[in-house]
């Protein structure tokens, strides 16, 4: 496919760069949404990533925004760039089908909290990316950009993939598991799941609510913090959140730490199954970072995994019961069973298993007090070949449980080819720490690399 200078120019741009040439008028809104329907043509028969799109709406979107800044009127955050919304985000007007046949053609009447944000920042619901069936692990039809061959993840695969496919300049997807870090530790991008609470979930598919974290997906660290600053807020209809002051997160991302950083390196439970590929890799990370990673003195994880699971699938059994009852025989074997599972948990159990993250947070206190970040794998390894199994949750779920923020990027190359991310995990609501200690480890990487 020939491309247009401009089209290659905006198709090579993240979306901090496309915002300042938006707002400067080399760019139009229009421009954009056509260089990525026009990537999107190229690419999506191979790789599936959007449930619903229709690029008439998003050029008329884009329109509107290009007639309203000729007007001279103030700019908002994200004037003109496009973003992809997982689909179990509601969106007015638009199909949100929660990736299960039970909702096909549901079109709700309101936006999600987060997608009212998004339209008063100025961007660009492009359109809505495949999940995994209401956001558990039977897979979608998504295949990883970088090998059709291989599994996106799950359950944020669409927005993972097109972003990876560069399709989109970033997009939104959730988190309960693992389902932002290790699909964009599988597509080869940035994705981030901050402090639980910080992003209102109303209007999104509830599956666990003391667990469902939203979460982001760009090229950069940068794009992740622009985009989270804008959809992160307080929300009275989600108790998660709170009435507090936002963090600046682009301006602290962009800024250069005070000191060097400090890395804690931990093997978590499951470091014995990781590919050989993915620890060589974090240890090789290690010794590159020398006297400033130091390895941390772990508190008792053995119960974590059980523990994120059982308050996950109890959660689910109450908040999927409506798709039960409308039609429990269209849901998959996987999705059944972790319902049933939820139905026999004892209450105590439930209520004991909700102490964790005070617990969890108070025992990794010291490691922060040490360090700016833990390092630990994005997941096992490479993406799994096969597209059934979305992988393994397991470097995941205990960042999750605990509530802590966490982001993935793209260090490393498996030898078949494959991307695979290093996870940096930060201390409760310390997110732009996190995401400016991200973009200082990935740069200092990249100047060890190219020797400048």
């Amino acid at each position: 496919m020939v491309r247009s200078a401009k089209t290659q120019a905006i198709l090579g741009l993240g979306a901090v760069a496309l915002r300042d040439r938006l707002a400067s008028g080399e760019f139009t809104a229009v421009d954009v949404v056509e260089a990525c329907l026009d990537r999107i043509t190229e690419y999506e028969p191979q790789v599936g990533a959007w449930a619903w799109l229709d690029g008439d709406h998003a050029i008329q979107q884009a329109q509107r925004l290009d007639q309203w800044r000729q007007m001279g009127r103030p700019l908002g955050p994200l004037h003109g760039l496009p973003v992809g919304l997982k689909d179990i985000i509601d969106t007015k007007g638009i199909p949100t089908e929660n990736g299960t046949p039970i909702d096909a053609g549901r079109v709700p009447s309101e936006d999600a909290w987060i997608v009212a944000r998004l339209r008063a920042a100025g961007a660009i619901i492009l359109g809505k990316t495949v999940t995994t069936e209401a956001a558990f692990m039977h897979a979608g039809k998504t295949r990883n950009p970088h090998n059709p061959d291989h599994t996106p993840g799950g359950s944020s695969s669409g927005s993972a993939a097109a972003v990876a496919a560069g399709m989109v300049p970033f997009a939104i997807g959730t988190q309960t598991g693992g389902s932002v870090i290790r699909p964009a530790s599988f597509c080869g991008i940035v994705g981030f799941k901050p402090t639980f609470g910080l992003i209102p979930r109303t209007g999104i598919l509830p599956q666990s609510p003391h667990l469902d974290t939203v979460g982001v997906f760009a090229r950069t660290v940068d794009d992740c913090a622009l985009l989270t600053e804008v959809i992160a807020g307080h929300d009275p209809l989600d108790r998660a959140t709170s009435p507090v002051p936002m963090p600046r997160m682009l301006d602290v991302a962009l800024s250069k730490p005070p000191v060097l950083p400090d890395f804690a390196l931990a093997r978590i439970p499951g470091w014995d199954q990781a590919d050989p590929q993915m620890t060589a890799a974090i240890e090789e990370l290690v010794d590159l970072l020398g006297d400033k990673c130091i390895d941390a003195p772990l508190p008792e994880l053995s119960q974590a995994a059980k523990t994120r699971e059982l308050i996950n699938f109890a959660e689910m059994a109450k908040c999927y019961y409506h798709l039960e009852a409308r039609g429990r025989d269209q849901l998959s074997d996987k999705l059944c069973t972790a319902i049933d599972k939820g139905k026999d948990v004892m209450a105590r159990d439930y209520i004991s298993a909700l102490d964790w993250r005070e617990v969890l947070n108070a025992g990794f206190e010291a490691i922060f007090n040490r360090a700016d970040a833990i390092i630990c794998p994005a997941a096992l390894g490479p993406a799994p070949e096969g597209l059934e199994d979305t992988g393994n949750p397991i470097f995941n779920g205990l960042w999750t449980l605990a509530g802590m923020p966490s982001v993935t990027i793209p260090l490393f190359v498996a030898e078949n080819g494959m991307p695979m991310g290093v996870q940096l995990v930060g201390r409760r609501n310390d997110d732009a720490r996190l995401l400016r200690t991200a973009k200082w480890l990935n740069s200092h990487i990249e100047t060890l690399e190219t020797g400048n």
